[in-house]
Order: structure tokens, then sequence, then C-alpha cells
């Protein structure tokens, strides 16, 4: 990585070096398979890059490009590159945050949206950064949140908020002010949908499945086409031993959404 560190004569050799090695690497982890090739368009940006190597707007269109095929670590590489020379750049910060979010490094995230955070507390980051602390049991949402809250920006970020914080409290165990704070969110939003899934989870586990039905039942009616609904709805008839309706729920989920591994499990499950 200290390679993009350098002078800006040299930053081309070594954006070609570690991409070419990059490649070689994966072909050889594949065990035989062909490298995966760069494609012509970001072949083209690199040697954009290369010879324009202070352009922030080529450096990010490769970021862009090199996330889109799915290369998640090259594309860190170049916005440590950028962040080097432009650290109070908001906006870098934050894709930065996104990257190291879908690549799974959820700390390194929380680092880049909480400078993010610093620069330009907008409450879209701070609700990013919120809804990070919740899944990890991180008791610094609420500050966070509160953030969002004192904004008093209306109906839609304060469902936000209560959501994220009804988050925390399922992730950290505390049942009752969960499905308070997505009864919270429900009210400021009604077709808040996530709200009822998170409410429908915490009555499944209770193995209260009559409620988990009917909240599950409650988002299908909301949104007819959500797979995840119907999923949900054939797997408490399963645990009801309701044989015939879960498959027919679990096929609804997979007609919806045919890459529900899951649901098609299920099914063969059920019918042999």
């Amino acid at each position: 990585m200290a390679l993009y560190f350098c002078s800006m004569k040299y930053c081309w050799i070594a954006l070609s070096a570690v991409l070419f090695f990059a490649c070689k690497n994966k072909g050889d982890e594949s065990k035989g398979k062909d490298p995966e090739k760069l494609t012509p368009q970001v072949e083209q940006l690199v040697s954009a890059v290369g010879q324009h190597p202070d352009s922030v707007g080529l450096r990010l269109q490769l970021v862009d490009a090199l996330d889109s095929m799915g290369n998640l670590t090259l594309a860190m590489v170049q916005m440590d590159s950028l962040i080097k020379k432009d650290s109070g750049n908001f906006g870098l910060w934050y894709k930065l945050g996104s990257l190291k979010e879908r690549s799974g490094d959820t700390i390194l995230a929380i680092g880049a949206y909480g400078v993010a955070a610093k620069i330009y507390p907008t409450p879209d980051v701070l609700l990013t950064l919120g809804n990070l602390f919740a899944e990890t049991k991180d008791s610094r949402v609420f500050k966070t949140v509160a953030q969002v809250a004192e904004m008093r920006l209306g109906r839609t970020y304060q469902s936000h908020c209560d959501f994220i914080v009804g988050v925390y409290y399922a992730r950290t165990g505390n049942t009752k002010a969960a499905i308070s704070q997505f009864n919270a969110c429900i009210n400021n939003n009604y077709g808040y949908l996530e709200a009822y899934m998170e409410k429908g989870f915490i009555y499944f586990d209770a193995k209260d499945f009559v409620s988990a039905n009917q909240v599950f039942q409650t988002v299908v009616t909301i949104r007819n086409n959500y797979a995840d609904g119907y999923y949900w709805l054939g797997k408490t008839a399963e645990t009801q031993q309701l044989k015939a309706e879960a498959i027919a729920q679990y096929e609804r989920s997979l007609a919806l959404d045919p890459s529900l591994k899951e649901a098609s499990a299920a099914i063969s499950r059920l019918k042999n």
C-alpha cells in the first residue's frame, strides 16, 4: 500500500504493478483457473490515471469501476491515496467507510464514517454510523441518533432514529424496549417494513408464533411482493407443523426471489 503514497512520477508504475500482482495472485488461488482480467473500462481508467495522476475525478472513476467489479481491496487502496492528499474531504471518508463496510470490516468502517461525521455531520452519515453502532451493540448509538433527532427533520428521519435504537435494544437482548422502539418507528412510518420484520424476529425467537405470524402477515399485506415476508411466514408455519401452509409460503417467496436458497432448501426438505 505504501506504493500509492509515492511521488506522482512513480504512481503509474506502482498502480500497474499492484493490479498485475493482485490479478495474478487471485488466479493462483483459484487452482488453475484463468486469472481474473481487468475489464477494458478499468484498463482505460488505469491508463488515464497514469497519465493524469493528480486528477481526483479520474481516480474516483477508477474506484467506482473497481468497486463494480467487486475488487474492494484495490478500490480502498485508491481511496487511501486520495485521502492522503485531502484528509479533510467528507465525501472521501464516507466513500471509504462504505467500501470498508461492504468488505466486512465493520470496525474500520465505523472509523471512516466517524471521521466523515466530524468533518460534516449530515443526518445520513450519522444514521449510517448509528446503524453500525446498533448492530455491534455499541452504546454510542444513543449520542449519534440524538444528534439526528435534534435536527428535527420530520417523521421520516425520526422513524430512522427509532428503528436504529430498536435494533440496539434487540441486539442487546432488551426485547421489550426494542418492540417499543419499533412501534414508535411504525407510528411515524407505517410502511417501515424493516421495523415489522425485526418485531417478527423477536416474537419468533420467543416462540410466540401467533404474534410472529400476525406481524409477517402485516408485512405482506403492506407489500405483497416482499419475498422475505413470505419466507418468514413459511418458517413460522413450519415451526407450527403446518406443512402445507409452510410449503405454499416458501413457494411464494421463491417465486418472488429465485435467489432465496433457504426457501428452496425448505421446500425440498418438506416435500421429501
